[in-house]
């Protein structure tokens, strides 16, 4: 691997760490929505 090609990989790595640190930040600002969905749970015997 060149150095042209590790230096194009470890951009693409640190502009997805960017886009983590960002959402997270956001998500840490929003209310926490709960969403109750009702389960069924079937006892099946074979």
């Amino acid at each position: 691997m060149k150095t042209t090609e590790k230096i194009a990989n470890a951009k693409k790595r640190i502009d997805e760490l960017e886009r983590l640190i960002k959402y997270w930040n956001d998500s840490e600002h929003c209310n926490a929505k709960i969403v109750n969905f009702p389960i069924k749970i079937d006892n099946k015997v074979s």
